[in-house]
């Protein structure tokens, strides 16, 4: 346990470490757009569209709770 334990500590830097750059919060300024961070992802026609689209969302979601955890 212990092991997966500092495995997900070091990945909790290694994405701080990227995403605080200044490269790295252009990025992630850039997936915010791409990735329908601040819009609806419902897509009344397609069932399929939204769940794409709310897939890419909660990537972004995920990348933004490691960038934001405490240490």
């Amino acid at each position: 346990m212990k092991q997966t334990s500092s495995k997900l500590e070091r990945l909790i830097k290694d994405y701080k470490f990227v995403f605080s750059s200044d490269e790295g919060k252009r990025l992630l300024s850039d997936l915010e757009k791409r990735c329908h961070a601040f819009v609806n992802t419902h897509d009344k026609q397609s069932a399929t569209e939204s769940a794409f689209l709310e897939g890419q969302r909660s990537v972004l979601i995920f990348i933004k709770n490691m960038v934001n955890k405490k240490e």
